[in-house]
């Protein structure tokens, strides 16, 4: 095959060699992926992004999959109609019907994809209507519906360097009005609940108020008064008599009342009636009016969730652990209830009289290591964030969280499942009893990135894989509890990117950046690998499209069964193929829901279930499998 133009020489074991064919069409699998499970949230940089529907699910978005999660049933439905980065969200007055937007995307081929809002139906999770394709530019950062007039109308801010606010008829599909909004960052965008022509816009050094006016959007700012203004205005709320409610960079609840000049027409202005000063310490990244008049507001610095009464005195208070981070967005649950999105991607659930508990969470940088526990349904990751967390892959929930000194790049679980191997992106690897946590031993290969950490199928060896182009090998005793160098393998010219043990643990194939497959060919070629994940390989080169630049697929994995391989590749897309995959380009199922590059992929130990980690998108994918429906020859098809 040839990658970059560069032929790469696959070596066809001795016992296929008399029944191999390059013709030979290979069938796609029988079984197919569906999405079960979506691990996180994004809350690292977007705001306004988490609501309770009247179906008892909160609405949220993780990388391109917007989550419908039913809390108290532990079930999620997702809605895929995106193929990139999902940046913003917004509920109809209606309750069912929801707005998201995205950021800009690239196609598999190189195509440009345009950032645009998908309106649809959150029952049915039908998509209704596609706005703005081609209209606006880099992404879409804020999306609300009107509120005074049935909804009729969306407005939506982008990224462009002028950030446009536009107005649209969304069941129209078509543009009523824009405008160029600031040039500074523009972090919240709302319909006024009582006057449908009026919208408000916060964010950097701004607070300005629109009124629609045919095709026009005319600016009013916001007057601070004698007050200070702040280098940011963080968020938007509204009080029952229509008031603007505004949190501030500088721990400032501003209310916001409307004074109309009568002897002069038209003569508007929104002035600053009331500041709650020092509300929190730091940042106010939330404002949040409940259902009975009070307001709730959420600290950056301070992590706390404020409860303040109609005349705006503090009443109530509850912090966010530290390890959840600062908060991020607040929304109203049944009851007294409350769900809190945080900018660690975690979202909790409580109320001021209990605490607040993490019902969702996930990593909040780039994540490549991940394996799967080899006898139980749990599964590993290990991020750049530093944080190792071990999923139970039925409750959806870490049985347990670690933070390293270093950030992660690669996981391994030893054959017994008592402890596993982590490497760092500074050439330390460590070794963590899978009970306790506690760290068992710590060693340091060169001082480049560790991308792989695996053991032999016996437990006997751990082969430890570097950027400094050398696999480190070493004899493994008590149990994974002790650790002794036993050799170092060179030949490679680049950095080591995959590793596969033989079944009787006593050979390994390894692939690197430059694209070699490094093992001796007149021996190896023959040999059973105890698993597949060697991109490069004679049983896996069908995996690879033509004109593939040698760094577009990350990851692929053999199904302990046998049955399939699946991949993670460079545009968001886990693959299904038939195993062997010995022919080129090789037909799969082909599956959507990361943004970023799918960085790994794993079957559990029963298959039930598979793995996908994404890179950029932080996210985790739990994905079951189902079988293909076949039809019965006698059925007859309505076209």
């Amino acid at each position: 095959m040839f990658l970059r133009g560069r032929p790469v020489t696959m070596h066809v074991p001795d016992q296929r060699r008399d029944s191999y064919s390059l013709d030979h069409k290979v069938a796609l699998p029988e079984r197919k992926l569906k999405l079960q499970w979506v691990y996180g949230y994004r809350g690292r940089d977007c705001r306004s992004n988490l609501y309770l529907l009247p179906t008892g699910e909160i609405v949220y978005f993780n990388a391109s999959v917007v989550v419908l999660y039913n809390v108290e049933e532990q079930q999620q439905r997702h809605y895929l109609g995106h193929n990139d980065d999902v940046k913003c969200l917004a509920v109809h007055p209606d309750m069912v019907t929801i707005a998201t937007g995205q950021v800009a995307g690239t196609s598999k081929d190189g195509k440009l994809l345009a950032p645009h809002v998908r309106v649809w139906d959150s029952v049915s999770l039908n998509t209704l209507h596609v706005i703005g394709m081609g209209v606006f530019d880099r992404a879409v950062t804020c999306v609300a519906f009107s509120k005074s007039n049935g909804g009729t109308h969306l407005c939506a801010v982008d990224d462009a360097n002028d950030h446009i606010l536009s107005v649209w008829d969304w069941q129209k599909e078509k543009q009523l009005a824009d405008v160029k909004c600031s040039n500074d960052s523009v972090l919240g965008a709302v319909f006024h609940p009582m006057e449908a022509n009026l919208i408000v816009t916060c964010g950097k050094s701004h607070l300005n108020f629109w009124t629609i006016e045919g095709n026009t959007l005319t600016k009013r700012q916001g007057l601070f008064e004698k007050h200070e203004k702040p280098k940011y205005v963080l968020c938007i709320a509204f009080a029952e008599n229509g008031d603007a409610i505004t949190g501030d960079s500088s721990g400032n609840i501003y209310i916001w009342a409307k004074e109309e000049n009568k002897t002069i027409a038209k003569q508007i202005r929104f002035y600053s009636q009331m500041v709650v000063a020092g509300a929190h310490e730091g940042g106010i990244f939330s404002v949040c009016v409940l259902k009975d008049g009070r307001l709730v507001s959420g600290g950056g610095k301070d992590r706390k969730v404020v409860l303040w009464d109609h005349e705006y005195h503090k009443q109530s208070e509850v912090e966010v652990p530290e390890a959840f981070g600062p908060v991020r967005t607040l929304a109203e649950g049944k009851q007294e209830e409350l769900f809190v999105g945080t900018t660690r991607n975690a979202i909790l659930q409580g109320s001021f009289s209990g605490t607040l508990t993490p019902i969702v969470q996930g990593h909040t940088d780039e994540l490549w290591g991940l394996d799967v526990h080899p006898s139980i349904e749990q599964f590993v990751t290990y991020g750049q964030d530093k944080q190792v967390h071990l999923w139970d892959t039925n409750s959806h929930q870490p049985l347990w969280s670690k933070v390293i000194e270093d950030p992660g790049r690669s996981a391994g679980f030893h054959p017994s499942g008592t402890v596993l191997a982590v490497g760092t992106m500074t050439g330390r690897w460590l070794v963590l009893d899978t009970d306790t946590r506690d760290l068992i031993s710590m060693h340091t290969d060169g001082n480049e990135i560790i991308s792989i950490v695996k053991y032999s199928p016996n437990g006997a060896y751990l082969a430890v894989g570097s950027h400094d182009n050398f696999v480190y090998i070493y004899a493994v005793s008590e149990d994974g509890r002790k650790y002794s160098r036993v050799g170092k393998c060179t030949g490679h010219s680049s950095f080591v990117t995959h590793l596969d043990w033989s079944t009787n643990s006593q050979y390994i194939v390894t692939n690197s950046g430059d694209y070699e497959i490094l093992f001796c060919e007149s021996l190896l070629r023959n040999l059973e690998w105890a698993t597949s994940t060697c991109v490069l390989s004679f049983n896996v080169f069908g995996i690879w499209p033509d004109g593939a630049d040698g760094t577009d697929i990350n990851a692929v994995c053999r199904s302990n069964d046998r049955g399939v391989l699946a991949t993670g590749d460079d545009f968001g897309k886990v693959h299904l193929f038939s195993n062997p995959c010995s022919q080129p380009r090789a037909p799969s199922h082909v599956y959507g829901g990361h943004s970023s590059h799918v960085t790994n992929v794993a079957f559990l130990h029963d298959d039930s279930h598979l793995i996908s980690t994404g890179g950029k998108d932080t996210s985790i994918l739990q994905w079951g499998k189902t079988a293909v429906p076949t039809l019965h020859p006698y059925c007859l098809v309505s076209l």
